[in-house]
């Protein structure tokens, strides 16, 4: 088990070094996918081998592709429940176990172009992380507050990407 002093210690080379040179702590990140599958999809390319996503049952799909709807989610819930067990690490709070959800919606309608008024995009979104703990309702709220601060995909969400098309050269 990783204690605060152990996270401390992983932890304090870094923080100089980005304190010291700030532009190093610039972190690239990428995902890539492709085309070579048939019908409506993207493949990525994953931690976990390649994942074939498609269109959602509600917008024409079958069913039988991950929703990209639900990877976003699923994104989203790795990077609160790592930040979460991190700040509680950091804060001393004992964790004996986690579950974790995120749930929200799309209205179909937005991106099937039915209706200009219906919006395009997931959300609103409500993470809720259940841990197994002594911790009081105080040490719970603050670690809430604080894993929402420094959650980089909740943070992300708070932007739209810029999304460039070019022909391949």
């Amino acid at each position: 088990m990783t204690t605060s002093a152990d996270l401390r210690s992983l932890q304090a080379p870094l923080k100089q070094r980005y304190r010291d040179d700030p532009t190093s702590a610039s972190t690239p990140l990428q995902a890539d996918g492709t085309f070579d599958e048939a019908g409506i999809t993207t493949t990525v390319g994953s931690w976990a081998g390649p994942v074939r996503a498609g269109l959602h049952a509600a917008t024409g799909g079958d069913g039988t592709d991950a929703c990209s709807g639900d990877m976003l989610l699923e994104a989203l819930i790795a990077c609160a429940g790592v930040t979460c067990r991190s700040v509680a690490t950091a804060m001393g709070v004992p964790v004996a176990s986690a579950r974790i959800h995120a749930l929200s919606s799309f209205d179909a309608r937005g991106t099937l172009g039915i209706d200009r008024e219906a919006p395009v995009g997931v959300g609103p979104i409500t993470v809720t992380i259940e841990l197994e703990t002594d911790a009081d309702e105080a040490t719970l709220a603050k670690l809430a507050t604080l894993t929402e601060r420094y959650c980089v995909v909740g943070q992300s969400l708070r932007s739209a990407p810029e999304i460039v098309v070019r022909a391949m050269g």
